[in-house]
């Protein structure tokens, strides 16, 4: 849960990002800044900002925001009705993003397990990300990324994304944001 406060502080914070990074919003588009805060009350350890531009029954296109060090946990997109589920491509921005799929998995990860969450972090293959480097990712693949020290910027293209059936790997989670009064 999180506060309408707190949401549009974080949604300042990431236009700043953004900013950063050379990406140009709209002032409507700010405003339609989304915080995903997982419900887990610790946004800056575990959660994402994201901007979707277009999301139709044939494709996506998403800016996602990291700040420092802060994770995206991990989950899958699952089969939905006649569709194998979400393909997507991360593509990087700005920053640097250490991403985690399944797969051979890395000897020393140079991501931080978020405290208290270890137990639902399962896969380690690790790919980095520099600016104008991407990855695309296989349907049903569980898969987790953290940015580097200085936040990240990338930018997902994607077949539908259906959020609402992603599944985490931490049954705490909630995909959808609850934001309060305060």
């Amino acid at each position: 849960m999180i506060t309408k406060h707190e949401a549009k502080q974080a949604q300042e914070r990431t236009a700043a990002l953004f900013r950063q990074a050379g990406i140009v919003l709209s002032e409507a588009e700010k405003l339609c800044i989304e915080i995903a805060e997982f419900g887990l009350n610790e946004l800056n350890v575990q959660g994402l900002e994201l901007v979707t531009y277009v999301n139709t029954d044939r494709y996506c296109a998403k800016e996602l925001a990291l700040f420092p060090r802060q994770t995206c946990p991990e989950h899958l997109h699952p089969p939905v009705g006649g569709d194998p589920g979400k393909m997507e491509t991360f593509r990087c921005r700005y920053g640097q993003v250490f991403l985690y799929v399944e797969g051979e998995p890395a000897a020393k990860p140079q991501a931080v397990i978020p405290p208290g969450s270890e137990q639902y972090y399962t896969v380690f293959h690790e790919i980095v990300l520099q600016p104008g480097e991407q990855y695309t990712i296989a349907p049903g693949t569980k898969h987790w990324f953290q940015a580097g020290d200085t936040g990240a910027v990338v930018s997902e293209f994607s077949s539908t994304s259906r959020d609402e059936f992603d599944i985490f790997t931490d049954p705490r989670i909630v995909r959808i944001p609850v934001i309060t009064e305060e």
